[in-house]
């Protein structure tokens, strides 16, 4: 199969972001904050990094902030002007005259129903899919760690990720044939597997480089777990047509979908900083202190 280079990538942001309520009530869940930064934004620049040109994001209603976001805020950059202070905070958000691409999502149907209705704009050309709720650091990003293994091996290839057995059941699992390195050949695929059922501990965190051909299949609109278009399940019968591998990730997770791992992707990060991690890890102590003395 001739390798194609990675040009597009499909951001599926329609969902409601139930599990984090009321604070999404009337704020897009993609618009969450890790320290200082929506969430949205490290899966965009994770992508650009990765060599990725045009961005494609698949809403929903209410997402209106997120698309702001995105473009130029005139009364803000004035603002920031005419009062001295450094537009550096700001600067690389607004993309490309013509990218983002917004494409509408009508109606909840899953994942796979969410990639396909970007169908026109990926057009015959492989693509990228990113979920924002999976937060990856790592340097480089995850994303340009796939792309690297895209341009030896070709084909399909989706993140893997070792997790707990007891958890197999809410994830899409690899079942896997040979390795090398970080690459595993994948035999098959199976959408959250009943627990004890699963082939193996690897679960697919929220990236995947595909070939144009898993829209035809989506095109079916066939329903699967949940009564949802999945896109494990169309990516399941690419198996054996075409080239398909997961790809371990050098570097680390946080399921920000989840309030645990929101919380513990901001308190890593704010570790990490310059400006603010003194202050965190000194904070951190002093909680943790206060329970060791019955404080707290």
């Amino acid at each position: 199969m001739t390798k194609r280079r990675i040009r597009k990538a499909v951001f599926p942001v329609a969902g409601l972001g139930t599990r984090f309520l009321p604070a999404t009530k009337a704020m897009p869940k993609e618009m969450l904050t890790v320290v200082d930064k929506p969430l949205i934004q490290y899966a965009v620049e994770e992508a650009l990094e990765a060599g990725i040109e045009q961005i494609i994001f698949v809403t929903g209603r209410g997402k209106g902030a997120l698309e702001d976001h995105f473009d130029i805020s005139y009364e803000l950059e004035d603002t920031m002007r005419a009062r001295g202070k450094s537009l550096a905070a700001i600067d690389g958000i607004r993309q490309k005259p013509g990218s983002p691409v917004y494409v509408r999502q009508q109606e909840p149907l899953g994942l796979g129903h969410a990639v396909w209705c970007a169908r026109e704009i990926v057009g015959d050309e492989p693509f990228a899919v990113l979920l924002p709720d999976e937060l990856m650091v790592g340097t480089p990003g995850f994303i340009a760690q796939m792309v690297e293994a895209y341009n030896d091996v070709g084909g399909n290839i989706v993140g893997a990720l070792e997790v707990a057995d007891s958890e197999t059941d809410k994830y899409g699992i690899i079942s896997p044939g040979k390795s090398d390195g970080r690459l595993t050949e994948v035999t098959a695929l199976i959408e959250k597997p009943k627990p004890g059922t699963a082939p193996s501990n690897l679960m697919i965190p929220g990236r995947y480089i595909l070939q144009p051909e898993v829209m035809r299949i989506l095109e079916r609109q066939e329903k699967g777990a949940g009564g949802e278009i999945q896109l494990t399940d169309a990516m399941a019968q690419l198996i054996g047509v075409q080239p398909f591998h997961g790809f371990t990730f050098d570097g680390q997770r946080y399921d920000c979908g989840d309030k645990a791992g929101y919380i513990q992707a901001n308190l890593a990060l704010a570790w990490q900083r310059e400006d603010i991690g003194p202050s965190v890890r000194a904070f951190a102590e002093r909680l943790l202190q206060g329970r060791r003395e019955g404080a707290v």
